[in-house]
């Protein structure tokens, strides 16, 4: 089996230097530039296709990770029917669906957040990704909730670039028993 290295990965470096503002849209274009490689496509994608069938549950499959933190790199794998808990992020992010479709749910904060462990949620809206769509972005903590799903006939691919941690946001799951309410939209 070749071995994958991902092209570009000082540019990855580079993209996470930047301010948020700019990471992201540079992280947009990475990514695009990406899934148009064909090695990346052929050796570092393709098998994971081949491995996903009968994944009952979802999973990275493959995690690229910049040595210093600066980067991370996954490669999701989405059976029918599996998604996360609706959640944020310690940091930015792009990620862009490469086979199959997902859905995501974008949620508003209502509360303060002063309360630990409540959060008061309100679904935003919500978009189908396909390799057509090009990719979507969150930011950090409270500007990036959201929940991510496959409820498509076939196995999803999705590959999601991360920038480095934000102190200010340690990322977490929001469970719908105990952590939040959710007001209908």
């Amino acid at each position: 089996m070749k071995t994958v290295t991902l092209p570009n990965e000082r540019e990855l470096r580079e993209i996470s230097d930047l301010p948020v503002e700019l990471a992201v849209p540079e992280g947009v274009r990475y990514l695009r530039r990406l899934l148009e490689d064909r090695a990346f496509l052929e050796y570092g994608l393709l098998p994971i296709v081949r491995e996903a069938r009968g994944a009952t549950g979802w999973y990275v499959a493959r995690s690229y990770e910049g040595e210093d933190g600066s980067y991370s790199l996954q490669v999701f794998v989405w059976p029918t029917g599996t998604g996360t808990k609706v959640h944020d992020h310690s940091s930015w992010g792009v990620y862009r669906c490469v086979v199959g479709s997902v859905l995501e749910e974008r949620y508003e904060r209502l509360d303060d957040g002063s309360a630990p462990d409540y959060a008061r949620l309100k679904k935003s809206w919500q978009l189908s990704w396909s390799p057509q769509d090009g990719a979507s972005t969150v930011l950090p903590g409270d500007e990036g909730i959201h929940r991510v799903s496959n409820l498509g006939g076939e196995t999803a691919l999705s590959v999601h670039l991360y920038g480095p941690r934000m102190r200010e946001a340690d990322g977490r799951d929001y469970d719908p028993n105990r952590d939040y309410v959710c007001d209908r939209p």
